[in-house]
């Protein structure tokens, strides 16, 4: 029987869906695969990831490959606390300049494209660059960060109040009112064919161990103090503030996005979201 592959992020937003997450306790022949958001990303385009977290924009370009998981997601409604906008002068002026993006996820760059046209009539220079905030905001008026770089940039800008930081999840719900999700669950459609029975139990492994870390959130936060740093104050609250559901609400959320994206070119098709269910093969 050939290995089902599912690809691992090891950034904290995701921590929660994978912290108790036993392949061996599925009875399944799993294999786990580490790779970096665009990497993963890549690599189920190209079949060689069966499935696993991929960024909510992956899936809009590549929707006819993939089925999404209903339970699993990264969301937010308001504040996500890790995608954020770095600024040493107002808004609207810093989107008469220029800003730089980094060059780790493409859902949260395209999401601050259509809040910059759609929300302000807004086409700034975009310059992708890596995710260092310093040298990032030598040459822009605004630097857009996300995940465990942007948690740190928050910190030490806390300490040394150099820039004004806006929160694309919170300037999205305060715009539309919806949702936003970052990371969407998917398997090929191909997978669901080659292991019906397979993908039951690894969604159900997936599941369990969200709520594990959703009820038991102390040794989550342990870890993420450990590894990253920060305060046990601050984990909770992040942790407490993400959504790793994916139902009715959140995949409205999701949808619109991904109307303005196609509206703005950003995608080339309409995207309609695949959900997987138990009787759903291929």
């Amino acid at each position: 029987m050939s290995t089902i592959r599912i690809g691992q992020i090891d950034y904290t937003n995701v921590w929660p869906i994978f912290y108790h997450f036993r392949p061996e306790q599925t009875l399944s022949p799993v294999e786990l695969v580490p790779a970096v958001p665009s990497t993963l990303n890549k690599a189920m385009k190209e079949g060689n990831i069966d499935m696993g977290p991929i960024s909510a924009f992956a899936y809009g370009v590549s929707s006819k490959d993939y089925v999404l998981f209903p339970d699993l997601s990264v969301s937010a409604y308001g504040a996500v606390n890790s995608i954020l906008l770095f600024l040493n002068k107002p808004l609207i002026e810093a989107l008469e300049g220029t800003i730089a993006l980094t060059t780790s996820s493409a859902t949260s760059i395209n999401l601050f494209k259509i809040i910059a046209k759609k929300r302000y009539g807004a086409q700034p220079n975009y310059i992708p660059m890596d995710p260092q905030l310093d040298r990032m905001m030598e040459n822009a008026d605004a630097a857009l960060l996300i995940g465990d770089h942007a948690i740190r940039a928050y910190w030490d800008n806390e300490q040394h109040g150099r820039y004004q930081v806006l929160d694309l999840g919170q300037m999205w719900q305060e715009w539309t009112g919806h949702w936003m999700t970052f990371a969407v669950w998917a398997v090929r459609k191909q997978a669901l064919v080659s292991h019906p029975s397979d993908i039951g139990r690894i969604v159900e492994a997936f599941e369990q161990s969200k709520q594990k870390s959703i009820h038991s959130p102390d040794p989550l936060i342990q870890t993420a103090v450990q590894r990253v740093g920060g305060t046990e104050q601050f984990w909770r609250h992040y942790f407490a503030n993400l959504n790793y559901d994916f139902g009715p609400r959140q995949q409205q959320g999701l949808q619109l996005y991904f109307k303005y994206a196609y509206e703005l070119g950003l995608i080339d098709h309409h995207v309609q979201l695949d959900i997987w269910s138990e009787n759903k093969v291929g």
